[in-house]
C-alpha cells in the first residue's frame, strides 16, 4: 500500500493506492503557519482506513522550500569560496556573508596554488560573530576534486549546525550554479529539518513504519533521511507532482500541455512525444540558476482562490491570493466565486459568492454576471497565453526530455491535459481558448498526490577518471579510488552503474523494476608532447525516473 501526500498551497491532497487501484483519497486546507496541522488532517481521514502497518511507503510534495525563499523566510549563510584565475568569483556573492577565499584548483583538479586558510579562518571569525551557523564552501573544478571543499568545511565545523558543500550535487560543472546552489541549500537546512522532525513524530504517532520519501523537482523521490541534507532538492516539487500524476493516470504519447490548476496557482508543464520536459542545466530559484534537475514548468498566479479586481475597466484575477473564496468565508470574490455564479461551480455558500461578485460589479458599473464572465475568460486567457510564451522559449533552444535529447525537434501540443480543483468548472472555457482538445481525467482533484504516490527513487551519480593521474571520483557517493591507465569507458559506465545500484541499496530504496541509464559518456584524449599520456572521463548515470508500473496499470484511466 502506498501512501502520496501533496501539501499544495491552498490544499493538501492526500491518497492511498493499492495494485487494485486507488483505495482512499483526502483533502484539507493547507494551514502554511503548521503545515503539519494539514498533513495530520489528511492522515487521519484515509490512514485508518488501510490500517497503518500497510502502508508500505509514504510520499510527500511539499512547498516548504520554496515557501521559504520567496517569503524570505531562510537564514543568512556564511559563503565561502575560491575560483582562482580567469573568473571574478565577486560576481556571485550571495548574502551578506560572502568571502573570496585565495587558491586555485585546475580542470583537472590539480591544485596550482594553496588554499589560503588563515583568510578562511578570519571568515569564520567574522561569521560566528554575527551569529551565522549554516555555511556553503565551493571552490572550482570541485567535482574533478573536492579538496578545497573539505579543507573549508574543517574550518567551519567547529562552529557550525551545517555545511553545504558544492560537490556534494553534482559533477556537472557550472561554477556559478554551484554557487548558489549549496548557498540556498544552506539557507534552508534549519526551516526544513524541523518539518522532517515533524513528519517523522507524525508517522510514528499513526504507526507508519514504511518508508518516508521526499518528491524532488525532477520528479522522482529521495528517502526522507537524505534529504535532510539536501533540502533544496525538494524545490518544485509541486509542479513535480502533477507531472508525475498525469503520467500516472494517462497514457500520454503525444506533444502535450499539462496543467494543475489549484487554489493559489497553475502550474503548466510540456510533455514532447510523451516525456516530460527538464531544465537541462538546473532549475532558477529566485532568479538564480542552480543545479537542481528539474522538470521544465511554469507556475503563474492563476488559481480558484485567486482575488478578483477592476482596474479601468479591465476585470483581473490575482495574480494574488488574498484568502479563500467568499463561498468558504474569505472576505474578497475570486475565480471560485465567479465559477460559482455562471453556475459552472457550486463550491460552498454560492449565495455569498453572488453577493461578493455582485457588490464588486456595482462597485465598477458592472452587473454580477458579466463580471463573472469577464473573470472567467481573464483566467483561461492568462493560462493560454502562458502556455503560448512557454511553448516558444521551448522550442528556440534544444528539447531535453527526462530520458533524453531530441535532435531538431519542436513541441506541437495537440492535448491539453487538465488537473487540480477547478478543471472541471474550467474545461468548458479552456476548451474555447485551446485549439488543441482538452481532457480532464477522472481522478483531475488528487491526481497530483497519486503523482506523489507512485513516483520511483531517481537519484544520479557522475564519474570522473584522469587515467594518467590514476584517479577516478564519484563525488556525489563520496566514492575516490585508483585505477589503472588502461581504465577505460566501458569500465567508467559498469562503475557508475554499479555504485549508484549500491547506494540506492544501502538506503534501503532498491527499486528491482528501476532500470539505471547512462544519461552521458565521454572520454577525451590528453596529450603532452605529441604523446598520449591518458584519459580524460566523464560518466552521468541515474535511475530512470517513472512511476511504479505495478500501481500504474491499477490507477490508470480513460483519457
Amino acid at each position: 500500500m502506498l501512501m502520496g501526500i501533496d501539501v499544495g498551497g491552498t490544499h493538501t491532497d492526500a491518497v492511498l493506492v493499492c495494485r487494485k487501484g486507488l483505495l482512499a483519497w483526502a483533502k484539507a486546507k493547507t494551514h502554511h503557519g503548521d503545515l503539519m496541522r494539514s498533513i495530520r488532517e489528511v492522515l487521519t481521514a484515509i490512514a485508518a482506513k488501510a490500517g497503518a502497518k500497510a502502508i508500505s511507503r509514504l510520499n510527500l510534495s511539499t512547498t516548504l522550500s520554496t515557501n521559504a525563499i520567496v517569503e524570505g523566510l531562510t537564514e543568512p549563510v556564511g559563503v565561502f569560496v575560491s575560483a582562482g584565475p580567469g573568473i571574478d568569483a565577486r560576481a556571485y556573492a550571495v548574502g551578506e556573508h560572502y568571502a573570496v577565499i585565495p587558491g586555485c584548483t585546475d580542470h583537472r583538479g590539480r591544485v596550482t596554488r594553496p588554499l589560503d586558510e588563515a583568510r578562511a579562518r578570519e571568515h569564520a571569525a567574522r561569521c560566528k560573530a554575527a551569529h551565522v551557523s549554516v555555511y556553503a564552501c565551493v571552490s572550482k573544478f570541485s567535482p574533478r576534486n573536492p579538496e578545497f571543499e573539505e579543507s573549508l568545511r574543517a574550518v567551519v565545523h567547529p562552529q557550525a549546525d551545517f555545511v553545504s558543500c558544492g560537490h556534494e550535487f553534482s559533477g556537472q560543472l557550472g561554477f556559478p550554479r554551484r554557487i548558489h546552489t549549496a548557498a540556498c541549500n544552506a539557507s534552508v537546512w534549519r526551516v526544513f529539518n524541523r518539518f522532517a522532525d515533524a513528519v517523522q513524530r507524525a508517522a510514528l504517532d499513526f504507526g507508519l513504519m514504511g518508508q518516508v520519501n521526499i518528491l524532488k523537482a525532477d520528479g522522482g523521490t529521495m528517502p526522507l533521511s537524505v534529504s535532510r541534507s539536501f533540502p533544496v532538492e525538494s524545490i518544485l516539487s509541486g509542479p513535480a507532482a502533477s507531472v508525475m500524476g498525469i503520467i500516472a493516470v494517462c497514457d500520454i504519447a503525444e506533444d502535450s500541455v499539462i496543467l494543475d490548476i489549484g487554489g493559489t496557482t497553475t502550474d503548466i508543464a510540456l510533455f514532447a512525444e510523451g516525456a516530460p520536459l527538464i531544465e537541462p542545466d538546473g532549475a532558477v530559484i529566485s532568479g538564480r540558476p542552480t543545479l537542481v534537475r528539474a522538470l521544465k514548468t511554469r507556475s503563474i498566479g492563476v488559481g480558484g482562490d485567486s482575488a478578483l479586481s477592476v482596474l479601468e475597466g479591465q476585470v483581473r484575477v490575482g495574480p494574488r491570493r488574498l484568502g479563500p473564496s467568499m463561498a468558504e468565508g474569505g472576505e474578497r470574490p475570486t475565480l471560485t466565486d465567479a465559477l460559482n455564479v455562471l453556475g459552472r461551480a457550486e463550491l460552498g455558500d454560492v449565495s455569498a459568492s453572488r453577493r461578493g461578485v455582485n457588490e464588486l460589479a456595482r462597485a465598477n458599473g458592472m452587473d454580477g454576471e458579466t463580471l463573472a464572465q469577464d473573470a472567467a475568460l481573464a483566467a483561461v486567457t492568462s493560462i493560454r497565453a502562458a502556455v503560448i510564451e512557454l511553448t516558444r522559449a521551448v522550442n528556440d533552444r534544444p528539447v531535453y526530455t527526462i530520458y533524453e535529447l531530441l535532435e531538431g525537434k519542436r513541441v506541437a501540443p495537440s492535448r491539453v491535459y487538465v488537473m487540480g480543483g477547478p478543471a472541471k468548472a474550467l474545461e468548458g472555457l479552456l476548451s474555447e481558448v485551446f485549439p488543441e482538445e482538452v481532457v480532464v481525467p477522472e481522478g483531475y482533484a488528487v491526481a497530483n498526490a497519486i503523482g506523489a504516490a507512485l513516483s520511483r527513487p531517481t537519484l544520479s551519480a557522475e564519474l570522473f577518471a584522469d587515467t594518467q593521474r590514476g584517479r577516478m571520483l564519484i563525488p556525489g557517493l563520496d566514492v575516490e579510488q585508483d585505477v589503472p591507465r588502461t581504465y577505460s569507458l566501458d569500465e567508467a559506465q559498469a562503475d557508475a552503474a554499479q555504485r549508484l545500484g549500491d547506494y540506492l541499496n544501502q538506503l534501503g530504496v532498491a527499486d528491482p523494476e528501476a532500470l539505471v541509464e547512462t544519461l552521458e559518456a565521454q572520454s577525451f584524449n590528453m596529450v603532452e608532447d605529441g604523446e598520449l599520456v591518458g584519459r580524460s572521463i566523464r560518466v552521468k548515470c541515474q535511475v530512470k525516473p517513472g512511476v511504479l508500473p505495478g500501481y500504474r496499470e491499477a490507477v490508470r484511466q480513460p483519457c
